[in-house]
């Protein structure tokens, strides 16, 4: 089975399902995509987003406030806190660091990255990270205000190896896009055959990044696939390999998923020992 730890399920696009968001997840689930982390990029979409959690039981989320969305005013800890326990939030974010564009100030992003690994480290939630071009600041605020025994996952990761380990030292996960498919993209893949498989995570980052061959089309679920066989490739491991250890990894880092996988899911990871007695991940 594959779990897409990071998409966007309140942005896709459904034209090509009717408009139904239904279509769009039973389509993943029939290429055995059996668990969806839907990411939020404002506070405000929270409710909406655990709304679809109560309607799927294979959806968890995360709430958070992307580092380049401008708003009003600026959430502090509490309210950041208070927004992921009334939402049954199993980790913060999206949040993190982006200096690639300046559509939020340096300085309020750094201010707002904090505040969202405080409200995760008090809360004992993991926490999703947005990083671009932001390596040493990033870094600097996870050493400073995370627990490694909580940790977190760098997702949709592009920058270089030493970052990769030192967050990896530091209690975190990496997770790869479609972005690994792309041509150019050899740092990507590079990554993909030398972070340790028990490290990585895959993702779609939907509805952007589609992968190779879909490149041009609004990403889904479903292709999380392409991810994990381009990894699979790229390591000279089978893709059931890539599926099963990225599937544990999402359960040991995201433990509030675990009592909200469907049946047949949890029995897997019983059975597999990724899961404990207590149906809690180990």
């Amino acid at each position: 089975m594959f779990v897409d730890s990071h998409c966007h399920l309140d942005r896709l696009d459904l034209g090509a399902h009717d408009g139904d968001l239904n279509a769009v997840l039973d389509t993943a689930r029939e290429r055995n995509v059996r668990q969806f982390l839907a990411i939020a990029v404002t506070l405000e979409d929270v409710p909406g987003l655990a709304a679809l959690a109560r309607e799927h039981v294979d959806v968890a989320i995360a709430a958070g406030l992307h580092p380049l969305q401008r708003v009003d005013s600026e959430p502090d800890v509490a309210a950041i806190k208070a927004c992921a326990e009334r939402h049954a939030a199993v980790a913060i974010g999206e949040t993190g660091l982006d200096y690639h564009y300046q559509d939020v100030s340096q300085a309020t992003q750094r201010a707002r990255f904090a505040n969202h690994l405080i409200a995760a480290r008090e809360l004992e939630l993991p926490v999703v990270v947005h990083t671009r071009e932001a390596r040493e600041d990033t870094l600097a605020l996870i050493r400073r205000h995370t627990d490694p025994a909580v940790g977190g996952v760098l997702h949709c990761f592009t920058e270089e190896l030493d970052m990769a380990r030192e967050a990896v030292r530091h209690g975190f996960y990496i997770s790869l896009s479609g972005i690994v498919t792309f041509r150019d993209a050899d740092t990507v893949r590079e990554l993909a055959r030398r972070i340790p498989l028990d490290r990585l995570l895959i993702e779609t980052d939907s509805p952007y990044l589609a992968p190779v061959p879909h490149r041009g089309r609004a990403n889904e679920p479903q292709w999380v696939v392409e991810v994990a066989e381009c990894i699979a490739a790229e390591r000279g491991i089978s893709v059931d390999e890539v599926a099963m250890q990225t599937t544990a990894n999402f359960y040991r880092l995201f433990r509030g998923a675990v009592p909200q996988a469907p049946e047949d899911v949890r029995q897997t990871l019983a059975e597999a020992r990724m899961i404990g007695a207590d149906g809690q991940a180990v």
